[in-house]
């Protein structure tokens, strides 16, 4: 009987030791489904402070890139100026330079060859002009003295 009254007991802790592990199992069980609950209702919270800090970070970001690419497009500008300025100033030596150098070797300017073009192109008109006054002018020279056409058959 003592035996019996031995096993009994042993069943009874066993059973409580069940019970025991059966109510922890169920409050793990029981805590998961609440950090679900919770995460899910955090997480909303959350993802939206997210979306929310997210949307800040973005415009600040925009307004720096802005102030940067104004910066930029301001040093671009300059360089730029800088360089047209620097590339007139060089070309214009330049120019000086070639000038000098075909004078020395005597190359007329173009606004001497200019020159020279209006002045032939003017002679020209003079000569067009005489040509038939000093053809006339051969002709009654040649009728009026027989010196004259001996002289132009020799030449």
């Amino acid at each position: 009987m003592a035996n019996k009254k031995k096993v009994e007991k042993q069943q009874a802790k066993g059973k409580e030791l069940v019970d025991e592990v059966k109510a922890s199992a169920h409050k793990v069980w029981l805590a998961g489904l609440g950090a679900m609950a919770v995460a899910e209702e955090e997480g909303s919270r959350f993802f939206k402070r997210l979306v929310e800090k997210g949307e800040a970070f973005e415009e600040r970001g925009k307004v720096r890139f802005d102030k940067v690419r104004e910066s930029v497009e301001g040093s671009v500008q300059d360089v730029r100026s800088e360089a047209e300025s620097l590339w007139e100033r060089l070309s214009g030596s330049f120019d000086a330079k070639v000038s000098d150098a075909l004078h020395r070797l005597g190359v007329p300017a173009r606004d001497e060859i200019q020159k020279l073009t209006r002045r032939v192109e003017e002679l020209t008109r003079k000569v067009d002009e005489l040509k038939p006054r000093a053809a006339a002018g051969s002709r009654k020279s040649s009728k009026k003295s027989p010196a004259g056409k001996a002289s132009k058959a020799s030449a």
